[in-house]
């Protein structure tokens, strides 16, 4: 495509003798996906009136065509009138930015450029078949990263609230590395709170994950996250907008920004969200799209999971509950052992020991295991990855409940485990004992 390396599915970019541009030299007529991308990035150009107008022009290049005409702000707005409306959708300011965009397009695509970014359009092969399927999908999607994290076998949003409990952080936490542990796409809006704990532990899992900004990448919101957006198009992910570089966000595009989130995800889960969340939205848009949904329950009290109980409550036989990680895994069709690998005690018992030229480290919870008897050697094991209570322990683990609590009873005799409120841990006191590595799911 022009100005980034690429090209669109029409070949490069031709010059045409159509007059002069701006400021001097010939224009340049860019490939269909470039011009996609030019016409996008022209405030008032929404999805339905791009749509009219590439229903009454044929193509994406026919509407730059359009607009250099004469009187191409005139006949842009006749363009976008409906049959049935007196009003155009096309506004004459808009229409009047189109026409001055059309005669310089490489204006925007050197934006492009300087954000690192490529246009994808909904025609091109490596447009994701999940957001093909929506109703009004993005005509273009501006993509920093790779096209292939869009992409994925399997594919899961986390949205919630910007101002999350401890709690609730954990949790986002907690499913994020799960799925990077099973390979699985995450999908989330990068914003403060529960979408950057949910990105963080994919990247510190070194999985894939997906972030739908609602802006363009040129005005990225939050710029706190921006050092988080550069590790995951690092890690191999993607960071995706429908709006051009320089759009700022604002109340209108993140409902936008919404709807592409769900479409790119077979399942989208709300970790905590008050009444007014705009995770709701992600929510509703899920169920409008055919989407699974889940909503992580959370204190009768806590403003922040106010909204989770209400759609519980609303939604009882649509909207599921997250009874636990493992459990979401398995609702989802992932096998829980893929995020929570407990190694064959056969397999342990081989080389599974701390090397020797590091004998002042701590055994590995494998190494300890293999002085446990075999029950309290996988609880032990499934601590260390995350499984922090007695039913996410037996959902890992295949244990029955009874099992479990017996098995706990064990390691707590023992100094290796200490359990408050129902949750299990292994202690600082254990650490001289068993090296727990640092990992976001604990």
């Amino acid at each position: 495509m022009l100005g980034v390396g690429r090209h669109g599915p029409t070949g490069p970019r031709v010059e045409v003798d159509q007059g002069s541009a701006p400021g001097g030299g010939r224009l340049v007529d860019p490939g269909a996906t470039d011009a996609l991308a030019v016409i996008a990035a022209v405030e008032g150009v929404g999805p339905v009136t791009l749509e009219r107008l590439l229903s009454v022009c044929g193509g994406s290049r026919e509407i730059l065509a359009m607009a250099r005409g004469s009187a191409g702000a005139a006949d842009l707005q006749a363009a976008s009138r409906d049959s049935d409306e007196r009003r155009p959708s096309l506004t004459a300011p808009a229409a009047t930015a189109l026409a001055e965009v059309a005669r310089a397009p490489e204006r925007i695509l050197a934006s492009m450029r300087e954000a690192g970014v490529h246009a994808l359009a909904l025609g091109d092969p490596g447009y994701p078949a999940r957001l093909r399927q929506i109703e009004l999908p993005p005509r273009v999607l501006f993509v920093r990263g790779a096209d292939e994290a869009l992409e994925a076998g399997q594919s899961v949003a986390v949205v919630g609230t910007r101002h999350p409990t401890d709690g609730g952080r954990r949790t986002a936490s907690r499913i994020g590395a799960a799925l990077a542990r099973a390979h699985v796409l995450l999908v989330s809006g990068l914003a403060i709170g529960i979408d950057g704990a949910a990105h963080s532990a994919v990247v510190g899992e070194s999985g894939r994950t997906v972030a739908v900004i609602g802006g363009g990448h040129g005005r990225l919101f939050p710029a706190a996250h921006d050092r988080l957006a550069n590790a995951i198009v690092e890690g191999g992910g993607a960071v995706i907008s429908e709006h051009a570089p320089g759009v700022p966000p604002s109340r209108g595009t993140f409902p936008r920004r919404n709807r592409v989130i769900s479409g790119l995800a077979d399942a989208v889960v709300v970790v905590e969200a008050g009444t007014r969340s705009g995770a709701l939205l992600t929510a509703a848009w899920a169920l409008e799209q055919g989407r699974e949904c889940f909503l992580v329950p959370g204190s009768i009290d806590a403003q922040q999971s106010a909204g989770c109980l209400a759609w519980l409550r609303e939604f009882a036989g649509v909207a599921r509950i997250v009874a636990g990680v493992p459990q979401l895994l398995e609702d989802l069709g992932i096998d829980a052992l893929a995020a929570f690998p407990v190694p064959d005690r056969a397999v342990r018992a081989r080389g599974s020991l701390v090397p020797p030229d590091r004998p002042t480290q701590a055994p590995s919870a494998a190494a300890v295991a293999l002085d446990l008897p075999r029950r309290e050697g996988r609880l032990l094991e499934a601590l260390v990855r995350g499984a922090v209570t007695a039913d996410e322990l037996a959902a890992v683990t295949g244990f029955p409940i009874g099992a479990v609590l017996g098995g706990l009873t064990g390691l707590e005799g023992r100094g290796l485990v200490v359990g408050t409120y129902g949750r299990y841990r292994i202690p600082e006191s254990a650490g001289d004992r068993v090296a727990v590595s640092s990992d976001p799911a604990a």
